[in-house]
This record gives structure tokens, sequence and C-alpha cells, in this order.
């Protein structure tokens, strides 16, 4: 058994043909480019049992050579994945099943009748492949780079390939990343959280790519930055997956739901006060406020304009021509996998850092409680826009981890808070300014609310 660690980047057929001959690639290319033709079979039962397992299994034909691969899910979150991968070789094109015996094959599919095992869908595709050195100090780096262009095909459904894939051979993950980010600064590169084998089965089947993602398992014992990781990561492997969704299928609820993943993680980079120093953050939250300044606006404006919505796939597919996206993806990835947010923090900031969600929660929830100000909005409701960031912080938190704080009818405050969320983003009319008041009074009348600025 081997592990694969990777990160796979869907490109245009410009982009890939610019990556073959990027400056970056040529210096640091050992091997040069060696091109292979790959023809891939994929197999299921039926009912599809595999997938339901989070396995993949195929024949490849590469060359001459045949090669019987069992894949694991792992671990995946924009486009960095770790998986178990176990290869045969064969003498001929025929799948054989005894080689999947329990070194290998899941206990979930003990029972499986394995002659059920039939094609699903294949994958062919073009390869041209380099060892890449990469330097990180005086560790030995050594990353493969492919540049794949071909197509996945189950029944008389189609989708191209056109991706790079960075696998690393030798070295840390990180490295990964770091090249990844270099490129991305140049060419539109987009991290894609979908494997060939999913794609396929997106295309057998259009409902079985599963867009939610487990939500983290908060604790009130987990230490903050724990917390941050878990969080951090979950939104952004959400982002992708819904980015790359939408981008299939252009249904504008998608759309909606990327922008939120986007509005939570800006509110989780704004509220961790001194455990993430501002400089840490900066350039993140920067090209956040970017994307965010020009997508609001437009989901905003498309709820009720039906040509902005049927034209909004083509904006998003404009967006992810330019770089910021993709680039944006692969810095969070860096920045979590290191734990930027540590970097240069004082004695304070490690205290809070290492501090136990339990202990830090309510004293972040009580102090926004405090900065919004409920009762000077009823008054005002015509100023309540600008304590949107605050909200959002608030919701974010209680969204992700409701668990946590020993408050009573959390599901209350969050559904009344989300409310006043909605008629922050209103135009400044009448009827709005009343319901404003209305749901201020609402809110500030809640007994977990109450509680909070205890």
């Amino acid at each position: 058994m081997n592990k694969e660690t990777e990160i796979k980047l869907r490109v245009s057929r410009e982009t890939l043909a610019a990556l073959r001959d990027h400056p970056l690639l040529k210096k640091r290319n050992k091997s040069g480019w060696q091109r292979c033709e790959l023809f891939n079979q994929y197999f299921d039962t039926p009912s599809r049992d595999l997938a339901g397992a989070r396995v993949a299994l195929r024949l490849r034909r590469d060359g001459e050579q045949i090669i019987q691969t069992l894949k694991s899910r792992g671990q995946s979150v924009a486009g960095l994945s770790e998986r178990n991968e176990w290869d045969w070789y064969l003498k001929k094109a025929k799948l054989d099943t005894k080689l999947l015996n329990d070194d290998c094959w899941p206990a979930s599919l003990a029972e499986l009748d394995k002659k059920c095992l039939q094609p699903i869908f294949t994958t062919d595709f073009v390869r041209e492949k380099a060892e890449i050195a990469w330097g990180r100090g005086k560790a030995k780096t050594v990353i493969e780079a492919a540049l794949d262009l071909g197509k996945v095909i189950a029944g008389e459904g189609e989708e191209e390939i056109c991706e790079l894939e960075l696998e690393l051979r030798e070295g840390e993950p990180a490295a990964l990343l770091e090249l990844a980010c270099e490129l991305a600064a140049d060419l539109p590169l987009m991290p894609c959280d979908i494997s060939k084998a999913e794609r396929g089965y997106r295309l057998f089947d259009s409902g079985s790519y599963g867009l939610a993602l487990p939500l983290p398992a908060l604790t009130a014992e987990m230490a903050l930055d724990d917390a941050i990781a878990a969080i951090a990561w979950h939104l952004l492997g959400s982002s992708q997956r819904l980015a790359e969704q939408y981008r299939w299928n252009g249904h504008w609820k998608l759309l909606e739901q990327w922008l939120q993943q986007l509005i939570d993680l800006r509110a989780l980079l704004g509220s961790l006060g001194q455990a993430a120093p501002r400089a840490s953050s900066r350039e993140l939250r920067e090209a956040l406020d970017a994307l965010l300044a020009d997508w609001r606006p437009r989901l905003a404006a498309g709820r009720d304009d039906e040509a902005l919505r049927h034209n909004a796939p083509a904006m998003f597919a404009g967006e992810l021509q330019g770089n910021r996206w993709g680039l944006l993806s692969l810095q969070l990835s860096r920045w979590l996998l290191q734990r930027g947010w540590t970097v240069g923090r004082n004695a304070r900031g490690e205290r809070q850092g290492k501090a136990t969600l339990g202990n830090w929660l309510p004293t972040l929830l009580a102090e926004e409680a405090e900065g919004l100000r409920l009762k000077h909005y009823q008054q005002f409701p015509e100023a309540l826009a600008e304590q949107l960031p605050r909200i959002e912080r608030l919701l974010a938190w209680l969204r992700m981890a409701r668990q946590v704080p020993e408050l009573p009818e959390l599901d209350r405050l969050y559904g009344e808070l989300a409310k006043l969320e909605a008629l922050a983003t209103c135009a400044n009319d009448a009827e709005v300014l009343v319901a404003r008041q209305a749901q201020a009074h609402t809110v500030a009348t809640l007994k977990p609310w109450k509680l909070l600025l205890k």
C-alpha cells in the first residue's frame, strides 16, 4: 500500500499549455516532460456500493502495462488530498477480484459479491509529467507535476479533463501548496476537491456528488487554535465543493451557499483577537473583502432579478478565468496547514490560542452582543447596516459551535439574529426601518441574549 498526497487544480486548455513552459517549472524540471496515454475503466456494482464505501476501483492501461488500482477516499480539502492506494500489475486487462482481500478491502463491503462488479465509466487522457525539485531549506522535496487532458465518459455523457496534478514524491505536504501558490500568482488555477472518479460517478448519476461536508466536532474542552483550524478547513472545503458544483450545473442556490462560506470565513478571521494577529491574516482578509465586494451585491440584486440569475454562471466562469479565487483558496490552505495565525503573536495571544473554546467563546459572544447596541438601533434603524460584520461574526460562531455555549434557546437566538441580518442588508425604505426596529426589539428580549449581556 502507498499513501498518495496530491493537489488537483482545474485549468483551461490555455493555462495547461502555459504551465508546460512556465519558468518556475522549467527551472526546476529535473526529468523533462514525459508523455503517455492512460486509459482507465472504473468498476462498481449497479447500486454503486464502492462509491458508498468511499473507494474507487479501476483498471488502467499505460502503454503495455495493465494496472489494477484500489483507492480510498481519505481526506481531501481544497484539492489537497491524502489517500491510501493499492496497485497490482496484471498480465491481461481483466479485473482480478482475488486481489481484493481483507488487506485492502473495506470491512463495510465484506459481504459484497464481487462478481457483481461491472464497468461504470471511463477516464481516458493524455498525461505529460515531470519531476520538479522544490527546495525547502535543507530538506529534499520532489513533486511530480502532471498535465492531464482528456475526457470522462459515462454512457452518453462526457466531461473534459483539463487539470494540473501535483503529487508529493518526497518531502512535506506544505511543499505542494507552496508550489501551487507560486503558479497561481501568475495563472488561473482552481483547487478542485473532486477526483476523476467522482466526476465519472456524477456523470453516471448527477445527484451522486455530495456537497455536504461533516461539521467539525467542536467541544468546550478543545483549544481555540484547534477550533480555528477545524472551522476554517470546513468552510474552505465547503466553498470549493459548492464552487465546483455551481460551475457544473449553475443552480443559483449553490452560488448563494458559496457566498455564505466566504462571509463566514471573513467573520472568523475578524473575530480572533490577539489569538490571530491582524498582520498574520491581512492578505487573506483583503482578498476576501475584494471577492465579497463584487459578489455580495450581485447576489442581493439577483434575488429579484431573473435575468441576473440567468447570467450569473457566465459571470462566475469569468471569475474563474482570473486567478484571485484560486489563489485565495490555495493561500488559505497553506495558512491553515502551517497555522499561520500563530506567527508573531504575543504572550497574551498564545494564552488565547491555548484557551479552551468553552472559556473563550462565551466571552467573544458577550463582547459582540454588547457592541451590537440593539437599543441604539431600535432608535436609529437606518444605521443598522454598519453592524452587519458584527452580526455575521455572531452568526458564524453560533452556526459552527452552537453546542459549546451553555445558553438556553440558542437555536431561536440564531434564527432571530439571521432575520436581523437579512433586514440589515435591505434598502432603507419605511417598511424595512419599521421591521428593523421590531426585530432588534425581539432579539433584545430573548432570554439567551439577556444572559450574554450579564
